[in-house]
């Protein structure tokens, strides 16, 4: 099992200006990356806490920061009760936040949750196996509570899902795939990935006009915006976001910083609108356009091509 290379490494230390005996937070920990680079810059009298909704990733992160383990806190939850976690720990005030809004590898592909449409399984796609979510935030969209991937396309209709996948996937075929979902589940509900992914290589075909026995070959793959927009709306993934916010520059010190990582548009934006409502307010703005990979990180390192950093620090 291959241990996820953290993003913007250096990056995210140096902008967090951390200094020996600092408290810091990792909001995501995965597999301990960026939070091991952390507490061997803070120091033995430093301390961490860290947070994964996903037991398998705590689980991970433990067994990798190990040697840390009389500095660290580990909690499971989601970080959008940041503030609460903090309270219950006697964790505040903090020193820096990081928010790193990717994904590893092993969640892709070790979970068996149905994340990935390169392999077939259940379509789960739930970061916390106990998480259950509404869609509300669509005015159209009943309040409805849905379990998985699976609940959400069997139950939602044509114009709520054709909204997920506008919204959250930019997905240029969102009302023709919505449709061929609809129609496919009167006839078989839609359990496993490679069931979502036939109805989307069908709609690709009958658009392109392709042969519906040709595999699909090069380019981005046609469900890969789909399969975003599901685990976003899964996950309440922007919600959560512009919730935690608030809560981090709340929870630092005066002089903390708070670091985000970034890997879509829907994302950043949040971000930087965010930074400049509460810029010369409540925080200053650091990074006043977001830090990118460089070259050798890019070589070593493809995923970070997408990522963007932005750093703040509280006035």
């Amino acid at each position: 099992m291959s241990r996820h290379v953290p993003v913007l490494i250096t990056e995210v230390v140096e902008g967090l200006n951390l200094k020996l005996g600092a408290r810091v937070v990792d909001c995501t920990l995965g597999d301990g990356g960026h939070s091991e680079a952390m507490l061997a810059k803070i120091g033995p009298k430093g301390k961490l806490l860290g947070i994964d909704a996903d037991p398998e990733s705590l689980l991970r992160a433990k067994q990798n920061l190990y040697n840390f383990k009389e500095q660290t806190i580990f909690v499971r939850d989601n970080f959008v009760n940041l503030s609460k976690i903090l309270q219950e720990n006697k964790f505040i005030p903090v020193d820096a936040i990081l928010l790193d809004l990717g994904w590893s590898s092993s969640q892709f592909s070790e979970r068996g949750r149905g994340f990935s449409f390169q392999l077939d399984e259940l379509l789960d796609m739930r970061y916390d196996p106990n998480f259950q979510f509404s869609i509300s935030n669509f005015q159209s969209i009943s309040n409805e509570q849905f379990s998985n991937a699976s609940d959400l396309v069997n139950k939602a209709n044509a114009e709520e899902l054709t909204k997920i996948f506008k919204t959250y996937g930019e997905e240029k075929f969102a009302r023709e795939i919505a449709q061929a979902i609809v129609e496919a589940r009167t006839n078989q509900t839609i359990e496993k990935t490679s069931q979502l992914v036939e109805i989307i290589l069908q709609v690709y075909r009958d658009k392109l006009h392709t042969d519906k026995d040709i595999p699909w070959v090069g380019g981005t793959h046609p469900a890969t915006q789909t399969f975003q927009a599901l685990r976003i709306a899964v996950n309440d993934e922007l919600g959560v976001l512009k919730s935690v916010l608030p809560q981090a520059v709340e929870s630092l010190a005066a002089g903390g910083r708070l670091a985000v990582i970034t890997f879509h548009s829907l994302e950043d934006r949040i971000i930087k609108q965010y930074f400049q409502k509460e810029n010369s307010k409540t925080i200053k703005i650091i990074t006043k356009k977001p830090i990118d990979a460089k070259e050798d990180e890019l070589k070593n390192n493809p995923r970070s091509r997408s990522a963007k950093l932005r750093i703040i620090e509280k006035i």
